[in-house]
């Protein structure tokens, strides 16, 4: 007995199934692959296939939404104020050009100043939004705050009042009227 003599047991290996062979071999002409349709044609595949499992698109939750009028805030801390300062990029008045051009931020975005590190100088600071710790902050360093309502997009767009002014004047909300058809 040697290698060339083993086989395996009889009946546990099969020929490969030869399609595409004529009609006589019982998978021609279609080749076992059905009748026309996008899946007798070659190249076709489905895109995600887990065989008779659940596919992961559907086992996993939707999640997520975006707001279409959402604010987009920059957060600005008092360490970053400091900092600015200290380098002499920003003096003892920030307005919100010097903080969109300090941030990198763009002409929508709004600007929210929070408390986390410590103000030396004092400092006259013009922002949308504004913590209780930064206040209380500013105000024991000597500075001031002013709160500006619109961002400078929308103050630009207030043609008849400069700059400065336009970013304080408060939003109103305007009501349509309905009108009747006669």
């Amino acid at each position: 007995m040697d290698l060339r003599s083993l086989r395996p047991a009889e009946g546990s290996v099969k020929n490969k199934k030869r399609i595409g062979r004529g009609p006589g071999s019982g998978n021609g002409t279609t080749a076992g692959k059905g009748n026309k349709g996008q899946q007798s044609r070659s190249g076709y595949s489905r895109p995600i296939s887990e065989g008779g499992q659940m596919p992961i698109y559907r086992r996993l939750p939707k999640f997520g939404f975006t707001k279409p009028n959402r604010k987009n805030v920059i957060p600005v801390n008092l360490s970053q104020i400091e900092h600015w300062i200290e380098n002499k990029k920003a003096s003892g008045a920030i307005t919100l050009e010097d903080l969109k051009k300090l941030c990198s931020a763009s002409r929508s975005d709004y600007f929210k100043i929070l408390g986390n590190g410590e103000l030396k100088t004092a400092v006259s600071i013009t922002a949308h939004f504004i913590s209780k710790t930064a206040e209380e902050k500013i105000k024991q360093a000597g500075g001031t705050v002013t709160l500006a309502s619109r961002t400078l997009l929308e103050a630009e767009r207030m043609k008849e009042l400069p700059v400065e002014e336009a970013l304080m004047q408060p939003k109103v909300a305007v009501k349509k009227k309905k009108e009747k058809k006669s």
